[in-house]
């Protein structure tokens, strides 16, 4: 039997695409008031649990569910290229899910819980009868969810030992609402692509400008949210903050709307590195908050 080497597992499980998870993993950490030191053992599952296991298994899901497609667009992906032959892509999916499902008990039933809905929608995303990806609304939702919400409902879970308190759960899906937009963005290196292969992104759907333009009311509306609930919770400098850094990505997307497709790559360096900032600062404006400050 010929066995991947490890290299080779590391790639198809695509370190790169741990970050988001993991950022916001620490964004939920972070909005609870409660001691990052004494909880530091149950911390690190975490952030193993939302990266390397959870998002790594969707990444392996996906890649066995599009091996035909790659081997047309990239064959030097590797099962395409052969580098994980036979059925080892799914034995590697199957077997990464099942470790993360063993990983997310160590977090306790609230976390096991948040993993196995994570796991679930990364099957679904990929895999038939659902392929939730061959429809932009729904496959960017559930990335979008992965991504943000579940893994900083996850780390508030964590460090409060209990479901998180609703400020908390309004913001996470505020931000889960606005990655949607942030997810569009990479659909537009491959609109001629999926139109080919039956995949109905939004700019597939709706035209590459109208998305663009979606996409950004997408992320600007829940950060504006955001800033005015921070407002309205006596947190005015945070809520001030959050608005400008809004209004910085606003001053940015006519560059992005004038050439979606030239200038996705660069809104994501510049537009969406200014997103995650805010809510690493929302995170902290909570914390704030729930210590009477």
């Amino acid at each position: 039997m010929v066995v991947p080497a490890p290299s080779a597992v590391l790639e198809l499980l695509k370190p790169i695409t741990w970050f988001p998870p993991m950022w916001a993993f620490a964004c939920g950490v972070i909005s609870v008031n409660a001691s990052v030191q004494i909880n530091a053992g149950l911390i690190a599952i975490g952030v193993l649990l939302c990266g390397p296991m959870v998002c790594g298994a969707s990444q392996a899901v996906n890649d066995w569910f599009d091996r035909e497609v790659d081997s047309i667009n990239e064959p030097h992906r590797p099962i395409p290229s052969g580098r994980v032959p036979g059925s080892w892509g799914l034995y590697i999916a199957i077997g990464w899910t099942l470790l993360s499902v063993l990983v997310a008990a160590l977090l306790g039933p609230i976390g096991l819980a948040a993993g196995m809905v994570g796991l679930v929608l990364a099957w679904a995303y990929s895999a038939p009868p659902f392929r939730l990806k061959l429809n932009g609304w729904w496959g960017n939702t559930a990335v979008a969810a992965c991504y943000e919400g579940l893994p900083w409902f996850t780390g508030a879970a964590i460090m409060a030992a209990a479901i998180p308190h609703t400020h908390i759960l309004i913001v996470a899906a505020l931000y889960s609402f606005g990655a949607h937009g942030i997810m569009t963005l990479n659909d537009f290196k491959s609109v001629e692509g999926d139109i080919q292969v039956g995949i109905r992104s939004l700019p597939v759907q709706h035209g590459v400008h109208r998305a663009a333009r979606l996409a950004c009311l997408m992320m600007l509306i829940p950060q504006l949210i955001v800033a005015g609930l921070l407002v309205f919770w006596d947190q005015l400098l945070f809520g001030v903050v959050i608005g400008l850094i809004a209004v910085a990505q606003a001053v940015l997307m006519p560059r992005l709307l004038a050439d979606p497709k030239a200038m996705a790559p660069w809104y994501n360096a510049t537009g969406v590195s200014l997103y995650v900032s805010g809510m690493m600062i929302t995170a902290f404006a909570l914390r704030v908050l729930y210590s009477g400050g």
